[in-house]
């Protein structure tokens, strides 16, 4: 008897389908793409209309052999691809390598890897979507153009190995700019006066300086803060108001895919690679015991906070019965998102609502739980109630100066009884009446510099492109992959900073290819792919509009760019053939090497010294290093002799509680030194 042939992208996926499906299904999977555009030529007939010259991707051979002889067995053929423009023209191809007719109702889509998702799903087929595949099949062949057409030229006039790209030009593009930004900063100086004040209950409170009566008044120099404190000196503050305000804290929306990796990257330090790579375990099958192998949430590419109907009352059903019906509170569909957004997608929720974290820990790895737990809770939070908190502000007078205190306490915490990564933020202060005469017990004056804005993190930067109208949910993890092994940027800490080739790079992109690392025109591009999913605008006239702009650029560009030579003159001489040594550029970063080369192959690492001895080998000096992936680290210029190493930098200082050597650890929100030492909890606070 014939069997029905399912075919999907991956074994695991596959694996776990196979298992919902009677035996009357065969599922097979293509491992991802089994044609693409070829790697050793451009591969678009300009001339033609841009019309692509698919070949079947090398390797791929015996997967589409298989495919092709289950598919002539089979009665009926679904194609079960993920449900976005991707998964669409992988459809498409497979569709073209079976000889099925694209207006066939062979596809079938799913949300969530589940025996009634699938059931459901073979129940209706429909034709492959040729909008989305235009779309598609557009990113493709501007991304190939992009990549095709610069990249060579930048190999030509500064070095190999170079690439320039629709969404990672403009991504390194922001990081240059930051840096530039932070370069060209002048910090502005300014003070607080706090004053620490005893109730008549004998509390301690501190009071914030506000300004004059009610105008606020910011104070920039010593001056201004010496006569405030001889205004102010041996005078009690008068309370002149005391207000109690009711404050609601909004519930969170659930997780689109930027929001995923950003919240992920904030609370469990995951790069976005890293979790992605778990989502789509989690997504696509895990043997959970007892109950065999389930997808655990939804498709995890996304750029709605839609909630299906059905998920929605069985999220309603669990809050009621669990926490009580004052804490649930449901939620809008209507999407805050500006930009157009895929909403026949759903937000990233948990298949079901049952399978709670602790329920199923055992099932999962470390990782797999955090990401699980993550997405749980922050599903049913968005359902939930607003935390309420009375929130307290007291004003106070010594003469015509104004001081502020403020505080707040929970009063319901509604989805933050769930929610664990979210924090209370309560701010306690102790009973006051309006009239009391408080006793300053202390002013204390504080100067302050203004801050430079701060580098982009992964969190930060996929925020910033998702705001900007930038990439999509599939996007942005590749992207800052890509331009991490390109070494246009490197991680220092959770912080990029642009290498001087990624400096370079951008610098060339913006003198002569302005329009393609300019914001709007790259948002303006991702607007018209959606024009073409939407059935609005043909694939062919965004290519050819595009193309143009390309063309004469690329012509410009050919005559303009003088060969830029990144080899820097080190005044020292090769000692094995007597040739000048140079400063080179290469895949992980600058080293020198004999300008002789190929003949001559002497090379040597450049020693990035931070001017501090190794503590240690109390010998070599600390040295700037990076791992292969581009992390920095700290090393002794001694290696191998010394093996000294740290994630941190030292400081050069001691600890004086144990006497081992202390490091300087800094993030975005603080910065401090710290003593390295499991055993000794040693350490201070510095300005940033």
């Amino acid at each position: 008897m014939a069997k029905n042939l399912v075919i999907v992208e991956s074994p695991a996926k596959a694996k776990t389908i196979e298992k919902f499906l009677g035996k009357n299904y065969v599922v097979k999977a293509s491992v991802g793409h089994i044609r693409d555009l070829p790697k050793s030529k451009l591969g678009v007939d300009i001339e033609n209309n841009f019309q692509p010259q698919y070949i079947n991707i090398r390797g791929k051979g015996t997967v589409i052999n298989e495919l092709k002889k289950e598919g002539k067995k089979a009665e009926k053929i679904f194609l079960a691809t993920d449900p976005d423009r991707e998964g669409e023209a992988i459809s498409w191809h497979l569709a073209h390598i079976l000889n099925l007719d694209e207006c066939e109702k062979c596809r079938i889509e799913f949300n969530e890897i589940t025996k009634d998702s699938i059931k459901k799903a073979i129940k209706s087929p429909r034709a492959i979507n040729k909008n989305l595949v235009d779309a598609q099949q557009a990113r493709r062949i501007l991304d190939r153009l992009l990549g095709y057409k610069i990249s060579p030229l930048l190999w030509k006039k500064v070095r190999k190995g170079l690439s320039a790209g629709r969404v990672q030009s403009v991504a390194t593009r922001l990081i240059c700019d930051r840096e530039e930004e932070i370069k060209n900063f002048v910090p502005q100086e300014y003070w607080s006066i706090n004053l620490l004040c005893e109730t008549l209950n004998n509390d301690k409170v501190e009071f914030k300086f506000y300004g004059q009566g009610d105008n606020k008044l910011e104070i920039n120099n010593q001056q201004q803060v010496d006569e405030i404190l001889e205004n102010i000196k041996g005078k009690d503050l008068e309370i002149t108001d005391v207000i109690t305000k009711e404050r609601k804290r909004s519930a969170p929306k659930p997780f689109t895919t930027s929001m995923l990796q950003q919240e992920s990257s904030n609370k469990l330090g995951f790069p976005t690679k890293k979790t992605m790579l778990i989502a789509q375990q989690l997504y696509e099958g895990i043997d959970v015991k007892g109950e065999g192998t389930v997808g655990l949430i939804s498709y995890i590419r996304t750029d709605s906070q839609r909630i299906s109907q059905e998920a929605a009352e069985k999220a309603k059903e669990y809050i009621i019965d669990e926490l009580g019906d004052k804490y649930y509170k449901g939620i809008s569909n209507k999407s805050s998102n500006k930009k157009k957004i895929q909403d026949a997608h759903e937000a990233i929720r948990p298949t079901s609502i049952q399978r709670t974290p602790d329920k199923i820990k055992d099932s999962l790895s470390k990782e797999q739980y955090q990401l699980y737990k993550l997405i749980w809770e922050r599903f049913i939070a968005s359902l939930m109630e607003d935390a309420i908190y009375d929130s307290y502000s007291i004003t106070g007078q010594i003469g015509n100066y104004t001081f502020k205190a403020s505080g707040s306490k929970l009063k319901f915490d509604g989805f933050l009884r769930v929610y664990t990564f979210a924090s209370a933020e309560e701010k306690m202060l102790p009973h006051i009446e309006k009239g009391w005469a408080l006793k300053v017990e202390d002013t204390i004056p504080k100067q302050h510099f203004t801050q430079p804005p701060a580098r982009y993190t992964e969190a930060t930067l996929v925020k910033t492109l998702e705001e900007l109208g930038i990439g999509r949910p599939s996007t942005y993890a590749p992207t800052i992959a890509t331009i991490l092994a390109r070494e246009y940027v490197v991680k220092q800490g959770n912080s990029f900073y642009p290498t001087e080739i990624g400096i370079l790079v951008t610098e060339i992109m913006k003198q002569n290819f302005e329009k393609f690392v300019d914001i709007d025109f790259t948002a303006e591009m991702e607007n018209m792919l959606d024009e073409v999913e939407e059935g609005n605008m043909k694939w062919k006239d965004v290519v050819e509009n595009v193309y143009s702009s390309l063309k004469d650029a690329i012509e410009k560009a050919e005559q303009s760019i003088d060969k830029v030579s990144v080899e820097e003159e080190t005044g020292e001489t090769c000692e094995k053939c007597g040739s000048p040594m140079v400063i080179k550029y290469g895949r992980f970063g600058k080293f020198i090497s004999c300008k002789n080369y190929p003949e001559c192959k002497n090379t040597k690492p450049i020693l990035n010294k931070v001017g501090i001895t190794c503590p240690k080998c109390k010998q070599g000096e600390i040295i700037v290093r990076k791992t292969k992936k581009g992390k920095i680290f700290y090393g002794c210029s001694n290696y191998p002799a010394c093996n000294f190493v740290s994630w941190n930098k030292p400081t050069g200082e001691v600890c004086p509680a144990c006497g081992e050597y202390l490091v300087h650890k800094e993030n975005k929100k603080t910065s401090k030194i710290v003593c390295p030492n499991k055993d000794c909890n040693f350490e201070k606070k510095v300005e940033i």
